[in-house]
C-alpha cells in the first residue's frame, strides 16, 4: 500500500488513524485489518442480514466472466471520463471484485478506494491491487470526511445522494454506470414474453445531469460456462426457467447486447 488510507469511524464519525494492524478512533472503536489488506467498517446495526450484498457465487461468476474482457470497452470508456477530471481522490461504491477500481488507481494514479457492502466481493478484490483501499461499508454511511472526496464512481449500485453530496468536494461529480435501454435485450427476450428496456437513469436526489455518453457493444458468448457465469451474476438466473436455459445453451453461439449509459451528475447549488 502506497499511502495511509483516510476514513473516519462508522459509529461516531470521528477520524480513525492506522494503528500497527487496525485502524481506531480517539474513542477507542477499533477496527482489525484483515490479513488481505482490506477494513471491515460495517457495525453490525448497519447491517440488513447476517451476510449483505453479493455472495460468493456472484463474486466468482463475475470475476471469470469480466476476466474474458466482455466489459472491456465499458471499463476503458469509464476509466477515461474518470481521468479527464484529474481528481485526486476517487472512491468507486459498489466496487464488487475491483474490476474497475484496479484500473481507476493503474490508470489515474489517484488515491483510490473500493467500497462494498460484500465481505465476499471487497476480499478478492484486496488481493488484485494493494494499491487500492478497500473497504466492507454501505453506501448509506460512507466512511469518509465532509468534502473529501473529487469523484464518486458507481457501476450499478444504489446511490444515497445526500452521502454523496457530503463527501463530495465542491465542484465533485458521480461518474455512474447504468444499463442502456438494450442491455441483454436478446438474454430478456428468453425469459420473458414481454421483455421490458431499462428507463434512462436518473439523477440521485440532489444532484443533475451534467452529461451522458451511450456505450454499446454485441458479443457472441460462444461457451456454456460464459452463459452459466452472466446468469449467475445477476438476477437473470434466479429468473430464467429450465427450459428456457436448456435452449439457450443448446443454441450456441449467443450473441447479446450490451448497453451501458455514463452519467456525470453534480449536486445542485
Amino acid at each position: 500500500m502506497t499511502s495511509i488510507a483516510n476514513y473516519r469511524c462508522p459509529l461516531c464519525q470521528s477520524s480513525l488513524t492506522k494503528q500497527n494492524n487496525m485502524y481506531k478512533c480517539h474513542n477507542n472503536h477499533s477496527f482489525d485489518i484483515a490479513k488481505e489488506g482490506y477494513v471491515n467498517l460495517l457495525p453490525v446495526q448497519q447491517k440488513k442480514s447476517l451476510q449483505p450484498g453479493d455472495d460468493k457465487n456472484m463474486v466468482m461468476a463475475r470475476r471469470l466472466f469480466l476476466q474474458e474482457g466482455f466489459y472491456e470497452f465499458l471499463r476503458t470508456a469509464l476509466v477515461s471520463k474518470i481521468a479527464s477530471l484529474n481528481p485526486s481522490k476517487v472512491i468507486d461504491l459498489g466496487c464488487g471484485e475491483g474490476y474497475y477500481t484496479d484500473e481507476i488507481e493503474r490508470s489515474t494514479g489517484c488515491e483510490t478506494y473500493g467500497i462494498d457492502i460484500s465481505k465476499a466481493a471487497v476480499k478478492y478484490a484486496a488481493k488484485r491491487n494493494k494499491n487500492v483501499h478497500y473497504s466492507v461499508a454501505t453506501n448509506a454511511h460512507l466512511p469518509f470526511e465532509n468534502q473529501s472526496i473529487d469523484v464518486i464512481a458507481n457501476v450499478f449500485a444504489p446511490l444515497v445522494g445526500i452521502e454523496c453530496q457530503r463527501v463530495l468536494s465542491e465542484d465533485g461529480s458521480i461518474i455512474s454506470v447504468a444499463p442502456g435501454p438494450d442491455h441483454l435485450l436478446e438474454l430478456k427476450q428468453q425469459i420473458y414474453k414481454e421483455p421490458q428496456l431499462h428507463d434512462s437513469p436518473k439523477a440521485p436526489e440532489g444532484f443533475q445531469l451534467i452529461e451522458a455518453d451511450n456505450v454499446k457493444q454485441t458479443i457472441s458468448l460462444e461457451r456454456e460456462s460464459d452463459i452459466e457465469n452472466l446468469l449467475t451474476m445477476t438476477p437473470f438466473g434466479w429468473k430464467i426457467s429450465v427450459e428456457a436455459k436448456a435452449k439457450l445453451l443448446a443454441n450456441l453461439p449467443f450473441k447479446v447486447q450490451l448497453d451501458f449509459i455514463i452519467s456525470q451528475f453534480k449536486a445542485t447549488k
